[in-house]
């Protein structure tokens, strides 16, 4: 046999051989398609208890299953509340920081008024004088007020 068709006949050999380990490895990680039929099954012969183990055992299993329910309910009724009335104190509490920050605003309009009715008052001393810096003063108290209320109803809308 020369060295060619000795080549030749040892390459199939190798990859027939190849090939039959690869078969044999997924026969072996297939699934029996043939399963066992279960068997019959016997009844077990009840245990000998006393009826005081009995009765405390199912007590015991009532108390567990009572304590499972009464956190089971109380989880849904916080999730309740919480979709219930979460939507409903943050639309109210959007809308209590907008109304007062209209209601800052009159005032700032007010003081706005005042400042312009008294715009001369600045050159003047005395009385008219402190006018003039009081209308001053609550045009930026109000004014930040309403800015702020507005501001934090913005970023409360935003949640």
């Amino acid at each position: 046999m020369d060295r060619v068709r000795f080549g030749r006949a040892l390459g199939i050999g190798t990859r027939e051989a190849a090939r039959a380990l690869l078969k044999a490895a997924d026969a072996a990680t297939a699934p029996n398609p043939n399963p066992p039929a279960p068997r019959p099954a016997q009844p077990q012969p009840a245990p000998t208890r006393t009826p005081i183990q009995t009765a405390a055992q199912t007590v015991a299993q009532t108390t567990q299953k009572i304590r499972t329910t009464q956190t089971g309910v109380k989880l849904g009724a916080r999730r309740f509340g919480e979709a219930v009335w979460g939507p409903v104190t943050k639309l109210s509490g959007v809308l209590w920081l907008e109304v007062t920050g209209v209601l800052f605003s009159l005032f700032v309009f007010a003081a706005a008024a005042a400042l312009w009715s008294h715009r001369a008052d600045l050159h003047a001393a005395g009385t008219p004088r402190q006018h003039y810096f009081a209308a001053v003063a609550m045009l930026v108290l109000f004014g930040y007020l309403t800015i702020s209320s507005f501001v934090r109803a913005h970023r409360r809308s935003r949640r």
